[in-house]
Order: C-alpha cells, then sequence, then structure tokens
C-alpha cells in the first residue's frame, strides 16, 4: 500500500500537529520510531489519528520523541495532496511570583522550587554489561518515550554521583536491575538494588530483574528475595523484546491511575 511520511523529528509533549488534505479522505496516523518501523514493515502497530475527512485535522503529541505522520489512502484509489506543520501548542498556566522569586528570575536562577525530574524506570546495572544489555535497552526504551534514568542519559562532568543516583531511584516508578555476575562483584550496584528494594518493599516502586548471563542458583545464592521475583532473562528473550514488555508495563500501570 502506498503512503506518504513525514519525518517530524523530535518533538515535546504538547506539541500539535496540523494535517492539511486536498483531494480524496484519507487516514492520518501520527507514530512513534518503533511503531513507524513496525508499520513499513508490515507489523502490528498503535498509532493516534484515524480516516480524516475534514481538514485542518490536528493531533496533540503525547510524549517526547520521534515522531512520523503517515498518509495514506486505505488500499481505495484515488489522490491526496497533504501538508504537516507542527505547532507549539498551548504553554502551561504563568505562575505568580512573590518578590523574592522575581529577584531570583530576573538574576537568571532557577527556583529552588522547581518540581524534580521523575522517570519512568531506573536502570541498575554494571558498566561491564553496558554494551552488550543495558545501552541497547535504555535506547529501546527511550525509543518507546520512556523517561528513562541511565548514567549515561543523565550524568554531567562534576555532578555527585551518590546524590544523582539517590534522586533517580526516589524519583522513579520502575527499577529495572540488569543482574550479572558483574552486578554481583560491583559496590555501587548493591548500593542502589538496597535502595531499589526498599521502595518496593514500600509498594513506591516496582522492581523489574533482568537476568543476563547469570544462572539461578547464582542469583539465589546472591538474594533469594530477587531470586524469586518474575524476571526476563537475555538467554531467552531479545532486547527489544524486554523492552516492548516493559513498556506494556507501565503503560498499563498508567492506564489503572487514570
Amino acid at each position: 500500500m502506498k503512503y506518504t511520511v513525514y519525518q517530524l523529528g523530535n518533538l515535546v509533549r504538547g506539541n500539535i500537529v496540523e494535517v492539511t488534505l486536498k483531494g480524496n479522505a484519507a487516514n492520518v496516523l501520527l507514530l512513534d520510531t518503533s511503531n513507524y518501523n513496525n508499520y513499513k514493515n508490515g507489523r502490528r502497530y498503535k498509532y493516534y489519528g484515524g480516516h480524516v475527512k475534514r481538514s485542518p485535522y490536528s493531533l496533540v503529541v503525547p510524549n517526547d520523541g520521534r515522531w512520523f505522520v503517515v498518509i495514506n489512502l486505505g488500499g481505495y484509489s484515488g489522490q491526496v495532496r497533504s501538508s504537516v506543520r507542527v505547532l507549539p501548542g498551548v504553554m502551561p498556566l504563568a505562575k505568580r511570583y512573590n518578590d523574592s522569586e522575581l529577584s531570583s528570575l530576573f538574576l537568571g536562577n532557577k527556583l529552588d522550587n522547581d518540581n524534580e525530574k521523575e522517570y519512568d524506570v531506573f536502570i541498575s546495572h554494571a558498566s561491564e554489561d553496558k554494551e552488550e544489555i543495558v545501552r541497547p535497552l535504555a535506547n529501546a526504551l527511550k525509543e518507546k518515550n520512556l523517561n528513562v534514568w541511565y548514567d549515561e542519559f543523565e550524568l554531567k562532568i562534576g555532578d555527585s554521583l551518590r546524590q544523582k543516583i539517590d534522586k533517580g531511584v526516589a524519583n522513579s516508578k520502575f527499577g529495572i536491575v540488569i543482574l550479572s555476575k558483574n552486578f554481583i562483584k560491583k559496590g555501587w550496584t548493591n548500593y542502589e538494588l538496597d535502595g531499589l528494594i526498599t521502595r518496593s518493599i514500600s509498594k513506591q516502586q516496582i522492581l523489574l530483574p533482568i537476568w543476563h548471563d547469570i544462572t539461578k542458583q547464582e542469583v539465589i545464592d546472591y538474594s533469594p528475595s530477587i531470586a524469586d521475583k518474575v524476571a526476563r532473562n537475555t538467554s531467552v528473550n531479545t532486547v527489544e523484546e524486554i523492552a516492548d514488555e516493559i513498556a506494556e508495563i507501565i503503560k498499563g500501570k498508567e492506564d489503572e491511575n487514570v
């Protein structure tokens, strides 16, 4: 089936995508990177939009990320010309500041009461596992428009490692632990795991273990409580499969809270 695709690049949540059609009615699909790849390869995909008979037609971008617009006739004959533009969307309501806060604004300082960034997932791992599993998983989750705390995304020169990790753990809804032989040997990973388990026990966070190049007995010897949790294993599941399942779990929890 022939289609027209517009690569919109990186957009932020709240941007408005305005599509104008001339000629036939057409299907207008707003797709993130993962679903666009599924669409063009004939696999199942999820989209925003539908069959459009009147234009201009507007769509609100639901999440930060890379987005595409696909326009097709759904297999029917005819012709349609199209154009797409991205609008900034509605800005948040202006905040009222007191005198001291206004002084900070004029001096160019960030206000102390700004909200801290929140994350969907925190990834705890050993650096030796970055190349093979951690970096591909972090990028796959980011492609699915999840906010990911991963050291290569978040840490900058001069940052306090402990403070950044503590904030990452505290402000994440889910904790992913890449359990491996390398993980067990590390000191920092055990520190992170203690924080994730504490939040998991208190129901503040959901723990998602991933076993990588490790046996069940090794996990049991390291932490019986972790071994008892349902996990995914990289010897059985691909990175993409694991990322898809994690994204579905997170989306399911968000829907429950709506």
